[in-house]
Order: structure tokens, then C-alpha cells, then sequence
């Protein structure tokens, strides 16, 4: 007798298609109820909203951001097509943001641009992993997959620019308490905002990279519309 075939769900590419559905969608559900949960307030508060948007989503929000360090790992084993750097340098953006500036700084937590840097973040998640969702599953809508791949050109550098006044706005704080700042051996010290500072800077260089890479991708996506308009 030759080799038993494997049912279809059992195969290898099968299962690899499954696990990134269920990621993404895990994603979008997070994300979407972010954006709503934010909606409504919102709707209901006014800009009263604004000053406890880290209270009412920041838990939520810091779930999210820590399960899509698994994308890092998806391109790593070859499971998820895309380049490594790019997406280490959005993903550090937000990890630094979120967590070592908002987290820590409670006064930080209350200030709109927190409002509008995750409105920011989950209008370009929402979007992004629809598009993932259903191309893994191999559904495909000329509308979004224009929409995924423009939305973010407007969006990204406002969202580069609230995480910049972000940590602007977090400095004073950083160095009245001096959070992270540490003395260290031979009368030498650790002090944060420094950091913070060169970040700063940093932070622009790498959204010109990442810029140019997100550029290339969609040209080389949408390339393929001026074909299907033909038809």
C-alpha cells in the first residue's frame, strides 16, 4: 500500500493558513473593540473621553501590542511574507511608546495626544488586519486592498509625530521622578531622558525607512490594478 494521504485541514500549508487566521482575526476583534470602545465614548463624553482613554482601553491595548511581537517570530520561520526590519522598527515604535512612556507615567496617561495615538494605531490595525485576514484565506477586494495599502501614507507620519510629542510631553515627568534613571558603579549614572532624547531623533530616521519600504510594497502590490481594470 502506498502513503495515506493527509486530509486537507492536516496539511502543512493548511494549518500554517489556520494559525495566521485566527492570529489576525484575535487582532482585528482587539483592535476594532479599541476603536468602537473609543467611538462611543466619544459620542457620549465628549472630550471628557480623552483624559481617561488609557483607563478605559490601556489593558486591551497593551494585549494587543504585546501579542504582535508574534509577528517578529512569524517572519523569522518563514510563515508570514515580509521583511524583518521594517517591522521591527514600527513594532519598537509602539513597544517603547506604549509601555516605557504611557505605562510609566501616569500624568502622561491623561494628555489627548494618548486619545489620538491610539486612535492613530487602531484605524491603521483595523484596516491592515482585515486585508491579512481574508488574503490568507484567499478573498481578495480590489477596494481594500487599495484602501490597506494608501490608508497608511497619510496616517503613519501623524502617527510618527503623536509618539514624538508623546515622549515630548513625558520628559518633564521622566525627569522630576526619575524613572529608569539609575546610578551606576565609578560615580557614572543612567539618566533616562537622554535616552529619550536620542530616540527622538531616531525615531524620524526610522520612519523615513519604513516610509520607503511601506512605498515599495504597495507599488508592488497595486501594480497589478491597470491589468484587472482592463477586464
Amino acid at each position: 500500500m502506498g502513503p495515506v494521504a493527509l486530509p486537507t485541514w492536516l496539511q502543512p500549508r493548511y494549518r500554517k493558513n489556520a494559525y495566521l487566521f485566527i492570529y489576525y482575526l484575535i487582532q482585528f476583534c482587539g483592535h476594532s473593540w479599541i476603536f468602537t470602545n473609543m467611538t462611543v465614548r466619544f459620542f457620549s463624553f465628549g472630550k471628557d473621553s480623552m483624559v481617561d482613554t488609557f483607563y478605559a482601553i490601556g489593558l486591551v491595548m497593551q494585549l494587543c501590542q504585546s501579542i504582535s511581537l508574534l509577528e517578529l517570530l512569524h517572519i523569522y520561520v518563514g510563515i508570514e511574507s515580509n521583511h524583518l526590519l521594517p517591522r521591527i522598527l514600527q513594532l519598537t515604535e509602539r513597544i517603547i511608546v506604549l509601555f516605557m512612556v504611557i505605562t510609566s507615567q501616569e500624568e502622561v496617561q491623561e494628555k489627548y495626544v494618548v486619545c489620538v495615538l491610539f486612535i492613530f494605531w487602531n484605524l491603521l490595525d483595523m484596516v491592515r488586519y482585515t486585508y491579512s485576514m481574508l488574503s490568507v484565506i484567499g478573498i481578495s477586494y480590489a477596494v481594500l486592498t487599495w484602501f490597506s495599502q494608501t490608508l497608511w501614507m497619510p496616517i503613519y507620519p501623524l502617527c510618527v509625530l503623536a509618539e514624538a510629542f508623546t515622549i515630548y510631553q513625558s520628559l518633564p515627568y521622566f525627569e522630576s521622578f526619575g524613572t529608569y534613571s539609575t546610578k551606576l558603579p565609578f560615580d557614572l549614572s543612567f539618566y533616562f531622558p537622554y535616552v529619550l532624547k536620542i530616540y527622538l531623533m531616531m525615531l524620524f530616521v526610522g520612519m523615513y525607512f519604513t516610509y520607503n519600504h511601506l512605498y515599495s510594497e504597495r507599488r508592488d502590490i497595486l501594480r497589478v490594478f491597470p491589468n484587472k481594470k482592463k477586464m
